[in-house]
């Protein structure tokens, strides 16, 4: 009776001790870790990059005040169009200005000398036409003289060449009269216009449009004094957009002439195309919104979808534009977020079964959110997204599939 009972207790220590192996077992082992897993696939990628951007004219024309004056009202506003030669302003021709003591010792100073020089002009003219006279009645007489022989062909050609020196120096002598005259005549005019107000029935002055186009700006709305070259209207031809970007110059030697590009986020439904026409080769320092000082360089861009798809846009509009770097057809490709440093290289963790296994991989290019794979890694395979220090090479995993 006794053996049955020893049995009995050895197989209750044996169960007890197989427990207390399977709870020491299952206490050691590492648990299970809830992890993100998305397949390495084949596919087209696509290399771009962002960058905001804004529409502008290909031709904008400055419409000036050709004089200073007060400008009329202007009626035109901005939408509105304009043909070549139409009247767009009308400015009436400024008073003069007041003069202040110095200045009326200098104008009556520039009088006085103007007409000093004009009375020695009148001088010089009167005996320049003197001379021109005596030498003409010198002449008139050597000529029966000579044809009797009586004076010789040299005296007569003395005579001739005085008489034209004579008549060359009064013509000169009656050009500086003229030229003292008008001078004495303007500094005179600069001293009696003093103050004085354009007249009603002086001539106002109409500027026209340059070019067929649209208004874009109204410098001037209201009646005002306006200065010689200021502005008055922007003109230009809104069917005839091109875009500026604004981009990192790190970006923009990716950049070639003739490069697609996609209009984003522009207010109207679906993606603009669009081509790269030049690259500016000069760049220039801005701060971003954190501060920070960046290298840019501008980036125009010709629109090509048609006109009636992007026709609500205008001048200095905002858009967004994606820059096509490269396409490919048929790429192995695996998640940016699966990727993580590895030495000098990277590497992924590749799910085999249930167990996450450290992989390193070779890539190729890269976009924002997919990379090229070369090595390490076969299509439909299982990598984690975005693993963290939980995670090491044997980790068991529960897979969960990326949203």
């Amino acid at each position: 009776m006794k053996l049955p009972h020893l049995s009995r207790k050895i197989m209750l220590w044996a169960l007890a001790a197989v427990a207390l192996g399977a709870l020491l077992w299952l206490a050691r082992r590492e648990p299970v870790q809830l992890a993100s897993v998305a397949s390495v696939s084949r596919g087209p990628l696509e290399i771009s990059f962002t960058e905001d951007g804004k529409t502008r004219l290909q031709e904008r024309y400055l419409i000036t005040a050709p004089v200073g004056g007060v400008v009329q009202r202007i009626a035109l506003r901005p939408g509105d169009t304009v043909r070549a030669g139409q009247p767009v302003a009308e400015i009436n021709p400024s008073s003069s200005s007041l003069l202040d003591p110095r200045a009326r010792s200098l104008a009556e100073a520039d009088i006085s000398t103007a007409d000093s020089a004009a009375r020695a002009a009148r001088q010089r003219t009167l005996a320049a036409r003197t001379a021109s006279e005596v030498a003409q009645t010198d002449y008139q007489r050597l000529q029966p003289l000579a044809q009797a022989g009586m004076v010789s062909p040299a005296q007569l050609d003395g005579s001739r060449a005085q008489a034209a020196l004579a008549s060359a120096e009064l013509e000169t002598a009656q050009a500086d009269e003229k030229i003292t005259e008008r001078r004495l005549q303007a500094a005179r005019a600069a001293l009696a216009q003093e103050g004085r107000a354009a007249s009603a029935g002086s001539k106002v002055l109409t500027v026209t449009a340059p070019v067929d186009g649209v208004i874009i700006k109204r410098l001037v709305e209201s009646a005002s004094p306006v200065a010689v070259g200021e502005g008055l209207l922007e003109i230009g031809n809104p069917a005839a957009l091109e875009i500026e970007v604004e981009a990192l110059s790190t970006d923009a030697v990716r950049l070639r002439p003739g490069l697609k590009a996609r209009v984003l986020r522009w207010g109207g439904e679906g993606a603009l195309d669009a081509t790269v026409n030049r690259i500016e080769p000069g760049g220039f320092t801005k701060a971003s919104a954190l501060g920070v000082e960046e290298q840019r360089t501008r980036v125009l861009l010709d629109l090509n979808s048609p006109r009636w798809r992007w026709a609500a846009l205008g001048d200095a509009f905002r858009v967004e534009i994606e820059f096509i770097v490269s396409q490919q057809a048929d790429v192995l490709q695996v998640p940016a977020s699966a990727l993580f440093r590895a030495g000098e290289g990277w590497a992924v963790y590749r799910l085999d079964g249930r167990v996450a296994r450290r992989t390193p991989v070779r890539l190729g290019v890269r976009s924002a959110t997919t990379a090229q794979v070369l090595e390490g890694l076969q299509a439909e395979q299982k990598v984690i997204l975005q693993p963290d220090d939980r995670i090491k090479d044997g980790t068991r995993i529960k897979a969960m599939a990326a949203r």
